[in-house]
């Protein structure tokens, strides 16, 4: 016998609500877990943009950034392979060794901006990426007497470099320049060759450089007054290379700064007197293979700033004997062309502790520029007699020049360049404009930088 109708429907009505309510239930379910995923993204969201904020400005940076780095040193970056057919750019390239022991790799942050000011420490307004309020340069319409300085990049004299120059002549390198470096007060650069017949390769890094001594004469021919040693290769053929390239620089009349025979000429300032201004000229480095290199009281090295301390001290003591003082440094990561916290808490330590300017080098692309109490912070000054990588922003350089005054006040100005292999060339006018374009764009709208060159504190 079949059942009543009536019970049928009420089987059925039953039958659709449970249904009715499976599907509600699932669709909560669903809506749950889509509100704790957008949760969740926000939330994650929110971090990543925490951990890619700003470096905070640091008004008063400890004299060590980072004490603990002064147990090891970080590996060599190898250079990019060349362009042309064979990827080594020395004439002695050893394989790699047992890993030395390395510094802990720190997250690159993005350096403070212009329009980030009003989170950081920093003045507002026209005074911005300045602590002490000052605008950076020579004041305008300034009318005392002032020292042209200039500071190129990475020179090294190895490799596919030593090969063309042995052809066609050590000043080959400088023949494009129309003898710039002769019309200024000082011309600075970083040596990144030891100069040595003798020496033993470093069996800890892949790229091993040398150069020959000759190579010295074309270049104070050329008018360079005086070298930065501080690097990753000044020791690549050993403790005899590093005192090979002292006799033979010294016996040029070329003064060097960041290395020496012991830490007390390693980090002793060298000075000059140019139209009544003393300039003291210092140089450190933060990027060595080994933290054996470092110079110490009875041992030929590097004037190293794992812990700034020392070099904190060598500048304060410059400071009180000299109207001007340069810092030279050897810093950052290779190939990148955005400084990080690091070199910019450390160039701030810098300028704390008395020095009037800063010029950066290593990575072998231009970096930024940022002002800071009234100096200028040049974070790297890119390649300069140099190899050819496969990475065209290597190929792109500049001349920096300072015109600065007996209070240490600097105005600062590019000359656009292209680093061909082992001579600069002046860029023509387009690729020089957007050359200046780019720096400025990799200087955190810190700066402005005309069609002339010239560099100026961003005023909002």
């Amino acid at each position: 016998m079949y059942p009543p109708r009536s019970r049928n429907r009420q089987s059925k009505k039953r039958s659709s609500k449970k249904k009715r309510r499976t599907v509600w239930a699932w669709f909560n379910v669903v809506l749950l877990l889509m509100i704790t995923g957008l949760l969740a993204y926000s939330f994650m969201d929110d971090k990543d943009k925490e951990s890619s904020a700003p470096p905070a400005v640091v008004a008063e940076p400890s004299p060590s950034p980072e004490a603990s780095a002064t147990a090891a040193a970080p590996t060599e970056e190898a250079p990019a392979a060349e362009a042309t057919a064979s990827p080594e750019p020395t004439p002695e390239a050893t394989p790699e060794a047992t890993p030395v022991p390395v510094e802990t790799a720190e997250p690159v942050s993005t350096p403070a901006r212009a329009d980030d000011v009003a989170a950081t420490d920093e003045p507002q307004g026209p005074t911005a990426g300045n602590a002490g309020g000052q605008l950076s340069g020579l004041p305008e319409n300034f009318s005392g007497g002032t020292v042209k300085l200039n500071f190129a990049g990475d020179i090294i004299f190895s490799g596919k470099v030593g090969e063309l120059l042995q052809k066609k002549g050590y000043d080959y390198s400088y023949s494009a320049l129309d003898g710039m470096f002769k019309k200024d007060d000082l011309t600075v650069v970083n040596l990144e060759t030891p100069i040595t017949t003798g020496g033993v390769g470093a069996a800890n890094k892949q790229f091993v450089f040398k150069g020959a001594p000759e190579a010295l004469d074309a270049l104070k021919s050329a008018g360079v007054d005086a070298v930065n040693l501080a690097n990753n290769h000044t020791l690549d053929q050993g403790e005899e290379g590093l005192l090979d390239t002292l006799k033979h620089l010294s016996k040029r009349g070329i003064p060097y700064v960041g290395a020496g025979s012991n830490s007390k000429e390693a980090y002793s300032a060298q000075y000059f007197e140019r139209q009544g201004i003393k300039i003291a000229l210092l140089g450190f480095t933060r990027v060595m293979p080994v933290i054996e290199w470092k110079a110490e009281a009875g041992k030929p090295g590097l004037a190293s700033v794992y812990d700034s301390a020392e070099a904190l001290k060598a500048i304060a003591a410059a400071k009180k004997q000299a109207d001007l003082v340069v810092v030279v440094v050897h810093w950052g990561k290779e190939r990148m062309e955005q400084y990080d916290q690091t070199q910019q808490t450390l160039g701030h330590s810098f300028i704390d502790a008395g020095a009037d300017l800063v010029m950066g080098g290593h990575p072998h692309v231009l970096q930024g520029i940022e002002p800071y109490k009234g100096k200028w912070i040049a974070y790297s000054t890119g390649n300069f007699i140099f190899t050819r990588s496969t990475l065209p922003a290597t190929w792109e350089t500049a001349v920096f020049q300072a015109e600065c005054s007996k209070k240490g006040q600097c105005s600062l100005k590019l000359s656009p360049m292209d680093a061909e292999l082992g001579q600069p060339v002046p860029m023509n006018e387009a690729d020089g404009q957007l050359l200046l374009h780019k720096v400025e764009s990799l200087s955190s709208g810190l700066v402005k930088i005309g069609n002339d060159g010239t560099v100026v504190q961003s005023a909002r």
